[in-house]
């Protein structure tokens, strides 16, 4: 004990930090490379659109152009709408191989989702509008058009084929449904040739169809009413005719509502339906796919992100400008007591449990507005500060030794800017070939003009939350081993999370259903924060053994933190 922690700086360690840049670097364009390759497979052109709705809003959408569709030959088309704070690039696994069958498939951004303007779930959801774009395009044959939507994205094309009942062939619901909350009830005529893909572990059977488990959908009175049947709808079997756009299947596949993106049965069963219900496309089995090399790329890709951001930290300290923040820490004779013990579990278990007490469904405490525009990041900001305030209680309490600051605020504060500058221009650079660093439902992606001003009226908060968790992290490293320090500093940001998650879908899988206590957006948005907290700890000690303090770290955690739920969310407010 007492005995100085060696670091990783030039000079000063075993890895010289630009190493671990490269590193990065090499990493990200790997995945670039190979996602934008298979997004194009085929000889599919990739083009980023906008167009204005009937308002005068602008949506975004990512269009699959395959060689086959020109003006002269006409392609049928589909469009391919994402789920509630999620983004066009979520659907790739369905574009991609509807794209690589013939079709031409417009990925579109919702309303307040992504580069689209306006307002989330007003408007049909920018439903009419993209299909009516669809149908503007001279290399589709507008009789010949399907549409895909996954969660709110089913409710997008279902309003899209209320506008519009005569401009499109067939649908595929994936995880979700017709009727209440958000769209007209379904008969047996409409929608037109309709297969629903709602998977026997979905989180979100009761609100869709009224059953508890996703495994019981066929019993659903509204399902039944939709395809006709006074009897438990069968899986696997047509209902109707799909000459006369009466057809109707279901089909259940084994996994959860965001496992439909990751599901090669889920992307399969759409691609068989659009098959048979739609003419021209090209023949290809269902079990023919390519998309999950895209979805590894980019996760290759998102790793790169994180490394090549660590690096930047490492490299940009080692310059001359920096010197006054660099320093080692040193080990606390403190050994880890029966105290030390009682804060790393408080600091692991009291933010996934005040997490859970949230219903993200219902408005937070604070409005959403022009200057808090996103109804789930407010949320967020309130937990972040609520649980900031509870540390600082505590950790008083307990009397907790929190680690001091140690070094100027302003030079701190400058190389979080600059490094995460540098990360925000590397992930645009890449941007540019239409590819975003993303596996499953953890992304980043460039900022549009209006999350950004949302996001600097966001940070303060998380970056205070930022600064109160790594300074109460920190003070506890120090009664560690060098050894130990990462695994200590997962475990105390991310473990309660990973057990209160994870024990949830335990549960999930072997009854069925959720949980009473839990709603279920609750619960798919803490997927993500299981991974996003384990690197924010690990950046925390990567930060912290090369700087002696906590606040570098934090400056940029907060930085990233904010950066990451902006642009990954929906925006409420639209002026």
């Amino acid at each position: 004990m007492g005995s100085p922690i060696k670091t990783d700086l030039a000079g000063a360690g075993v890895r010289p930090p630009w190493r671990l840049l490269l590193l990065g670097l090499v990493l990200m364009v790997i995945g670039v490379a190979v996602a934008a390759r298979v997004e194009r497979s085929g000889g599919v052109e990739l083009q980023d659109v906008r167009f204005n709705a009937d308002d005068g809003t602008v949506l975004s959408g990512l269009l699959y152009v395959p060689k086959t569709a020109t003006p002269a030959t006409p392609a049928p088309a589909i469009l391919a709408v994402h789920g509630y704070i999620n983004t066009r690039e979520t659907q790739s696994a369905f574009a991609i191989e509807f794209a690589r069958r013939g079709y031409v498939v417009l990925a579109l951004d919702q309303r307040g989702h992504g580069y689209s303007g306006g307002a989330a779930t007003t408007k049909g959801f920018g439903g009419p509008e993209g299909l009516a774009y669809l149908r503007s395009l001279a290399m589709v044959d507008p009789d010949q058009i399907g549409l895909e939507g996954h969660s709110m994205g089913g409710w997008t094309v279902l309003a899209a084929a209320a506008a519009m009942p005569d401009g499109y062939r067939s649908m595929v619901l994936e995880g979700s449904s017709v009727g209440a909350p958000f769209a007209r009830d379904g008969t047996t005529a409409w929608p037109r040739n309709l297969a629903v893909v709602f998977s026997r572990y979905d989180e979100f059977a009761p609100l869709m169809w009224g059953v508890r488990r996703g495994a019981d959908i066929g019993d659903s009175a509204k399902l039944r009413a939709t395809f006709g049947t006074g009897q438990p709808v069968m899986i696997g079997k047509v209902y109707g005719d799909i000459a006369a756009g009466t057809a109707r299947v279901l089909y259940s596949p084994p996994v959860t509502h965001p496992g439909d993106h990751i599901s090669t049965v889920a992307v399969g069963h759409a691609a068989d339906w659009f098959a048979r219900t739609l003419r021209g496309g090209r023949p290809l089995s269902a079990s023919d796919q390519v998309w999950w090399w895209k979805e590894g790329a980019t996760g290759v890709a998102l790793i790169g992100v994180f490394v090549f951001l660590l690096g930047t930290f490492g490299v940009l300290l080692a310059l001359p400008p920096f010197a006054a923040l660099r320093g080692a820490p040193v080990e606390s004779s403190d050994p880890a007591d029966l105290r030390w013990w009682s804060l790393l579990g408080l600091t692991s278990l009291v933010p996934p449990i005040t997490f859970f007490l949230i219903n993200f469904t219902n408005p937070p405490l604070l409005p959403v507005s022009a200057a808090f525009p996103q109804q789930i990041t407010s949320w967020l900001m309130i937990w972040a500060l609520g649980n900031a305030g509870l540390a600082l209680v505590l950790g008083a309490i307990l009397g907790g030794r929190p680690a001091e600051a140690r070094k100027p605020w302003g030079l701190a504060a400058l190389l979080a800017v600059a490094t995460a500058a540098i990360v925000y221009g590397a992930v645009a650079v890449a941007g540019l070939a239409l590819v975003d660093f993303r596996f499953w439902v953890v992304a980043l992606k460039p900022l549009s003009a209006s999350q950004a001003l949302a996001a600097l009226a966001y940070l303060p908060a998380f970056t205070l939350f930022t600064c109160v968790s790594f300074r109460g992290l920190t003070g506890l490293l120090r009664s560690c081993s060098p050894r130990s320090q990462y695994g200590v500093a997962i475990g105390g940001l991310a473990l309660g999370f990973f057990v209160l998650t994870g024990g949830q879908y335990l549960y999930l899988f072997a009854t069925g259903g959720l949980p009473a206590f839990t709603q279920a957006l609750t619960l798919i948005v803490a997927i993500q924060f299981v991974p996003v907290l384990a690197a924010l700890a690990v950046l925390a000690v990567y930060a912290w053994r090369r700087t002696d303090s906590y606040l570098p770290g934090a400056l940029l955690a907060g930085l990233m933190a904010t950066w990451y739920m902006v642009a990954g969310t929906a925006t409420h407010f639209a002026g």
